[in-house]
């Protein structure tokens, strides 16, 4: 049984006494003192200060301002729930925007926008909404609204980054003024899921222009530039207990080290995708915590099917050999990552297939491809840049060994600016990195499938895109655990993507910021750090 503290055992009235004294900047005597004018004694006394002082630690605290740096900015940035690309939009956007479902620390969808979620099975979905919450611009929330949002990823000129998840959204309906309809062209236990992922946030019935963001969320946009910054101010009408921050500016800084700079000159108070190597020297000042998610993040090396040299299979199977994958875990990663196996599944996913054989580093492997290939003393250009966390330091590694086997690869740094509309998908031999997504389906759909827009390497396999399709509307856990083990063994052997380590993302931040926790789909606590952290100062 678990005993209840003195401070707990307080009459709520007392309680609430003792923590308005302590917010006022009361001292240890002060408050004593009015314990024992309660009739209690020193002893308990003292205990019961310990305890409500620890209590007002753990509260959140409103007011206060702070700047973030993330790691990576371009002119490409958008408020544009459809068409976010990089982890600056994914930030923004829940800043500004609500989803109908949120992704919890488990992993599982829960309420946002939506008050309750029936369905048929799993094909006919209902959705209720939550009364009284209202747009930015004082615009009640309604059913419309809804159907707007998400009809948006089916309009070919929107050109959403999720056409490929909602297009199975065959019928969208508004029902009532707040309830929604869908109909799925086929069964899928995980759509609640899919309308927690970052695309579908509601957005207003009939916007157009996205120079600024009219959302449900916890902050409003006072300003945003593409590239440069934007500036969040608190919600005051939220329909939540937050936002506890009065203000955040956002914005990207490229260098790792000037991160990291500008944290330890208090220039910024949190800063995103830390490099492991810098963790000691925060951790030496104790002014500075470190944020730790394990959410299956990568960073991996594309080769375009459709394109010299990936157009060759044995090309693309020489460079999977060549990776040394536990030299990039301890040498790049100081062990804060996790090896993988060229699919997308970490192991902390369900349906993560152990049982697939480690693909070894081998370079007498990797020569023996080459020369099937025939690109044995020719010079291959790699993209790299610091937009694709660790790209660089890794095309140096994948530089060397293939030096020692006669295949010069020719490492391009590219700048971040412009890099995922410019390079990333188009270079012939590139790098990427993927945010973390809480199911198979969404990693496989949005990745691999042959129609997806982000499907990286340009791999085509109907086999493949039938057996998704199926495994999604799979009821039975076991047949559907046999699915997905054999599109992670397609997605490994087929396509021309090689997925060295999962990475521990790094967020450093100063001690006064409370309220960060891990989350399952990625750093900076899902991207949705926002609305939950508070400065304790």
């Amino acid at each position: 049984m678990t005993k209840i503290s003195d401070f707990e055992a307080m009459r709520p009235a007392e309680r609430r006494r003792i923590l308005d004294a302590l917010r006022g900047g009361a001292t240890r005597r002060e408050v004593l003192g009015m314990l024992g004018m309660a009739g209690m004694g020193l002893a308990a006394g003292g205990s019961v200060f310990a305890q409500a002082s620890r209590a007002l630690a753990d509260t959140p605290k409103r007011g206060g301002s702070i700047r973030v740096a993330g790691y990576t900015s371009s002119t490409a940035d958008t408020l544009d729930p459809a068409k976010q690309t990089a982890s600056t939009d994914y930030v923004r956007c829940n800043l500004f925007y609500n989803k109908l479902t949120r992704i919890d620390e488990a992993g599982e969808p829960q309420p946002e926008l939506a008050e309750a979620i029936d369905n048929d099975k799993a094909t006919v979905w209902t959705i209720r909404l939550r009364k009284g919450v209202t747009f930015h611009d004082g615009k009640a929330l309604t059913a419309e609204d809804v159907v707007y949002s998400l009809k948006r990823h089916l309009d070919p000129e929107v050109g959403s980054k999720a056409k490929a998840l909602a297009s199975a959204m065959e019928e969208i309906s508004a029902t009532g003024p707040d309830e929604v309809r869908i109909r799925l062209s086929g069964p899928n236990a995980d759509f609640p899921v899919i309308l927690g992922t970052a695309h579908f946030h509601i957005v207003k019935d009939g916007t157009r222009d996205f120079a600024t963001a009219v959302g449900t969320g916890p902050f409003k946009c006072q300003e945003f530039t593409p590239g440069v910054r934007s500036v969040a101010i608190r919600n005051d009408g939220y329909w939540r207990d937050g936002p506890y921050l009065d203000q955040i500016e956002f914005f990207g800084l490229a260098d790792e080290s000037a991160r990291v700079n500008a944290l330890l000159s208090g220039d910024v108070q949190l800063a995103s995708t830390i490099n492991p190597r810098s963790v000691k020297q925060l951790q030496d000042t104790g002014a500075f915590g470190v944020l730790d998610t394990r959410a299956g993040n990568y960073t991996n090396l594309i080769m375009r099917l459709d394109a010299v040299p990936g157009s060759s299979p044995d090309f693309v199977l020489g460079m999977k050999s060549l990776i040394n994958r536990e030299q990039i875990k301890s040498a790049i990663y100081r062990g804060y990552a996790e090896v993988a196996n060229d699919h997308p599944i970490p192991s902390s996913n369900r349906f993560y297939a152990k049982d697939i054989p480690q693909r070894p580093f081998d370079p007498d492997q990797a020569k023996f491809h080459f020369q099937k290939a025939g690109v044995l003393g020719s010079t291959i250009p790699v993209v790299a840049s610091p937009a694709a966390d660790n790209s660089v330091e890794m095309a140096v590694l994948l530089q060397q060994e293939a030096q020692k086997i006669g295949l010069t690869l020719d490492v391009q740094r590219v700048p971040s600016d412009g890099f995922w509309s410019n390079y990333w998908m188009k270079s012939p031999v590139g790098f990427g990195n993927i945010n973390p997504r809480p199911t198979a389906d969404l990693l496989l759909t949005l990745f691999y499938k042959s129609d997806a827009a982000w499907n990286e390497s340009g791999w085509k396999d109907a086999k493949f895109d039938q057996l998704l399709v199926a495994a999604r509307a799979e009821t039975d856990e076991d047949k559907r655990r046999q699915m997905y083990h054999d599109l992670q063994v397609m997605v490994r052997d087929g396509s021309g993507v090689a997925i060295p380590t999962f990475i521990s993302n790094l967020d450093a931040y100063t001690s006064s910021l409370k309220g960060l926790k891990p989350m399952p789909t990625g750093a900076l606590m899902g991207y949705g750090f926002g609305e939950y952290v508070w400065l304790d100062s």
